[in-house]
C-alpha cells in the first residue's frame, strides 16, 4: 500500500516523537519530508487520518504550529507491509524491509510466516491439486550443478536433474538410474554405461549419449578446479558408439569414479540449450532443465516454483507442486522459535525434544557435519613449528567451544569415521591444559603474532569463537572471509588456518579425497608427497575395508602432525507431521519431494 510508505517516511524523520505525544509541525514542514506539494500533502494526511495512524490538529495564522501525534506503532504497520509483498511473492522485500528494524521485529514476521507453509490442496470440480509450500534458509544463486555451492542449491538440483547411477544412503552400494547397465574392463580404466530408452528432458527433447559427453565436458571447462575436479579431470576420452551408449576411458584406476557419477555434480544437462543459453543456465532468467521429477516452473523474489514432469521415467511424483521459499542469511530461526514452525509439515536441521511427542515424528539423518581447522604448513615461521601447531590445538579447548555453540552441536569431533577417539592433550583438565599449552608457546617462541584464519560468510560465527578461545591463551586472531566458490581457490593459500566442514554422507570417501588433495596444496613437498601416494593406493583399493583403514592411517598421521585440527561433529533430524508419508532420505537427510504424498 503506497500510503502506508509514505507514512513510513514521515515517521523516520521524527525518530524523537513518542507514539501518543502531539508533535508541533507545520503541513509545509510535512510537505518538505515527502517531496510533494502542500496539496497533496494535506490530501496525505487526511488519508492517514482515516487509517487511525495520525491525529492531525491544524492551527491556523501566522505563528501557530499544528499538531501532529502519531497514533500507529511503526513496527505494526512495517509488519502489515512486509506480510502483504509476501502474499504478492516478494519475500525478499519483505525481510529486506524488517531486517533494520531489529530480531524481535523480524522474529514476528517469522511467526505469521510460518502460518503460510505447508501442505495445501486445491480442488477445481474434479481435479485436485496438491502443493508443498517448503522453506529454505539461505539463498539459491545457480541451479547449474557445475555451479552449485550450497546445501539448498544441492538439494533442488537433486530434484531437477539426474545423474547415469544413484548411492543408496549409506553409501554401501551403487544402483542404475539414467544408465540401466554398465560394465568395466579387468584394468577398470574403461567403463561403458547403457542408457535407458526414453527419458526426456523438460523441454521435451529425449536425452542421448551425446548429452552425458557433452556434461562431463562441460564441466571440465567451466569448473576445471572444482568439487571432485580430480575425477573428471581424469577422464582421457569419451567416445559414443551409439544414442544409447557412451564409453569413458580413464587416465588410471579410479575406484572413486563410479561414485563420482552419482553425485549431483555429474547431473545430465542438455547441450542444446546449455549452448543456446550459455552463462544463464542455472539461473533464474536463464533457464533450468534436467530430467527430474520435477521441472522449474518459475523464480521470483526468492521462491522457486517446482512442478511435476509428467514425463519423468520413473513413477510420478504425488506433489504437482513445490513452493521453495528461501531465507537470506539472517531470517534463520533460532532453535527456541521451532514451536512456531508446526505449520510447515516437513523441516530440516531441528531437534523437537521440545514438541509434544505424539505430534511429531523424527528421522535422524544418514550424514552429520564436520567442523575442523587444516594448518597453512608453506608458511614460513610459526606453523612449521610442530610446537607452536600443539599449542594452537590445546588452545582450541573442545569443551568451552560446545558451551559457546548452540543448537545441535552434540558432540566433539576426533575422527571423520566412527571410531573411539585417541586420548590426547584434550583429556586434560582445565588448568593442566592452559599450563600446556603456555609451556609450548614458550618452547617455540611465541611473541604475539597474529595469525590469519581464512573461511567463508557461514561459519563467520565458528571463526569468532575460535578467536576467542585462541585471544584466552594470548593468540592473536585475524579472521578473513571469502565466497564459497573461491575457497577452493588461490585466495586461500594466504591464510594461517583454514576453516571449514566436510559432510560425512554416503559420498564420505569422495569429500575426504577432495579435502586431502587440497590440504595437498598447502603442505611441504615430502609430506605431500607422502600423502599423494597414500590416497592413489585408496583409489587404486577395490575393497571399501581396507580402503576405510587407509583413510584412518591418513588421519592418524595429520593428527600427529598437528595438521589437522577437529572441532565438532553435528547431528542434526528431520522432523515431520504424522500427515506427511512417503519419507525419504537424501543425503544429510534432505527429504525427496518426489515421495511425498499427504493423508
Amino acid at each position: 500500500m503506497k500510503i502506508r510508505r509514505h507514512y513510513f517516511i514521515l515517521r523516520e524523520a521524527y525518530p524523537q516523537a513518542t507514539d501518543g505525544i502531539p508533535l508541533e509541525v507545520t503541513t509545509a514542514e510535512l510537505a518538505e519530508k515527502l517531496d510533494c506539494t502542500h496539496r497533496n500533502m494535506v490530501l496525505l494526511l487526511k488519508r492517514m487520518v482515516q487509517e487511525g495512524w495520525v491525529d492531525w490538529s491544524a492551527r491556523r495564522g501566522r505563528g501557530n504550529r499544528s499538531l501532529l501525534t502519531f497514533m500507529q506503532p511503526l513496527d505494526s504497520l512495517l509488519l502489515e507491509e512486509a506480510q502483504e509483498l509476501a502474499m504478492r511473492g516478494d519475500l525478499q522485500s519483505a525481510l529486506e524491509l524488517l531486517q533494520p528494524r531489529g530480531a524481535a521485529v523480524v522474529g514476528r514476521f517469522q511467526q505469521w510466516l510460518s502460518g503460510q507453509f505447508g501442505f495445501q490442496t486445491v480442488v477445481e470440480g474434479e481435479r485436485r491439486t496438491d502443493t508443498l509450500r517448503f522453506p529454505m534458509p539461505g539463498i539459491i544463486d545457480s541451479l547449474d550443478p557445475a555451479r552449485i555451492h550450497y546445501i539448498g542449491e544441492a538439494h533442488l538440483v537433486n530434484q531437477l536433474f539426474d545423474g547415469l547411477v544413484r548411492m543408496d544412503v549409506r553409501g554401501d552400494s551403487v544402483h542404475p538410474h539414467l544408465a540401466h547397465a554398465w560394465e568395466t574392463n579387468k584394468a577398470r580404466t574403461e567403463w561403458t554405461f547403457f542408457l535407458r530408452k526414453g527419458i526426456y528432458f523438460h523441454h521435451g527433447r529425449e536425452m542421448t549419449s551425446s548429452d552425458v559427453r557433452y556434461t562431463l565436458n562441460r564441466l571440465n571447462r567451466l569448473a576445471p578446479n572444482g568439487l571432485y575436479s580430480w575425477v573428471y579431470n581424469g577422464i582421457e576420452h569419451m567416445d559414443t558408439p551409439d544414442d544409447l551408449t557412451i564409453r569413458f576411458r580413464l587416465k588410471e584406476r579410479n575406484e572413486a569414479f563410479l561414485s563420482f557419477l552419482s553425485t549431483n555434480r555429474a547431473s545430465i544437462v542438455p547441450e542444446d540449450l546449455c549452448e543456446q543459453v550459455g552463462d544463464s543456465f542455472g539461473q533464474a532468467s536463464g533457464a533450468v532443465v534436467g530430467t527430474g521429477p520435477f521441472r522449474l516452473a518459475g523464480s521470483s523474489h526468492g521462491i522457486w516454483t517446482l512442478e511435476v514432469f509428467p514425463s519423468y521415467f520413473q513413477e510420478r511424483p504425488f506433489l504437482d507442486r513445490v513452493e521453495v521459499w528461501t531465507m537470506p542469511s539472517g531470517a534463520e530461526r533460532k532453535e527456541e522459535d521451532i514451536e512456531e514452525l508446526r505449520q510447515f509439515q516437513v523441516m530440516h536441521n531441528v531437534r523437537i525434544e521440545g514438541m509434544a511427542g505424539g505430534e511429531w515424528e523424527q528421522v535422524r539423518q544418514s550424514g552429520t557435519t564436520c567442523k575442523f581447522l587444516t594448518i597453512n604448513e608453506l608458511k614460513s615461521g610459526l606453523l612449521a613449528s610442530p610446537a607452536f601447531r600443539q599449542a594452537l590445538d590445546c588452545a582450541i579447548h573442545r569443551k568451552e567451544l560446545l558451551k559457546k555453540l548452540s543448537g545441535d552441536v552434540l558432540e566433539e569431533a576426533a575422527s571423520f569415521w566412527s571410531r573411539p577417539a585417541n586420548h590426547d592433550a584434550r583429556d586434560m583438565d582445565d588448568d593442566d591444559l592452559r599450563r600446556r599449552c603456555s609451556e609450548l608457546l614458550h618452547e617455540c617462541g611465541y611473541k604475539g603474532e597474529t595469525l590469519t584464519l581464512t573461511t567463508i560468510p557461514q561459519y563467520e560465527h565458528d571463526a569468532g569463537l575460535i578467536g576467542e578461545l585462541l585471544a584466552s591463551a594470548g593468540i592473536r586472531l585475524q579472521i578473513n572471509l571469502i565466497a564459497a566458490e573461491q575457497f577452493k581457490g588461490r585466495d586461500r593459500m594466504s591464510a594461517d588456518l583454514l576453516l571449514f566442514a566436510i559432510m560425512l554422507d554416503e559420498h564420505r570417501e569422495l569429500r575426504l579425497i577432495d579435502l586431502y588433495k587440497s590440504m595437498m596444496q598447502h603442505m611441504d613437498r615430502p609430506a605431500g608427497a607422502i600423502l599423494g601416494d597414500a590416497l592413489q593406493r585408496i583409489l587404486a583399493e577395490p575393497d571399501a575395508a581396507v580402503r576405510m583403514n587407509l583413510f584412518m592411517r591418513i588421519e592418524d598421521e595429520l593428527m600427529e602432525r598437528h595438521s589437522l585440527l577437529f572441532l565438532y561433529r553435528k547431528h542434526l533430524k528431520t522432523a515431520f507431521h504424522p500427515s506427511v508419508q512417503g519419507i525419504s532420505l537424501e543425503s544429510l537427510g534432505w527429504v525427496r519431494f518426489r515421495d511425498l504424498w499427504f493423508r
